[in-house]
């Protein structure tokens, strides 16, 4: 669970950076950004295997930046927006900086 309390600390914001310094992981944040989405969806978009989009995923579910949720026989993705989305909708507060996707 993310501790947003220690939000602009040097370590937190060092750990949410590198999980950002990817780019798949960028992209599925920019998607997500925009709406949840099933894997496939996201899968059509990026054209990547399905275990390295779980990888990518998963490392962003552990990072507070997405969340899961059972849709049927499918798993609907979104983006966790609390105290991180800006007014745009296009830029994330990580606290020591904005990530903007403009």
């Amino acid at each position: 669970m993310t501790d947003y309390k220690n939000l602009s600390s040097p370590d937190f914001c060092a750990r949410q950076l590198k999980v950002l310094a990817d780019t798949t992981r960028l992209s599925v944040l920019k998607i997500l950004m925009e709406g949840p989405k099933h894997v496939g969806e996201l899968n059509s978009v990026l054209k990547l295997e399905q275990s390295l989009l779980s990888h990518h995923l998963k490392i962003l579910r552990d990072a507070g930046f997405v969340e899961a949720k059972r849709d049927g026989k499918a798993v609907l993705y979104h983006f966790v927006s609390t105290n991180r989305q800006d007014n745009t909708g296009k830029a994330i507060d990580l606290g020591c900086c904005l990530l903007s996707f403009e």
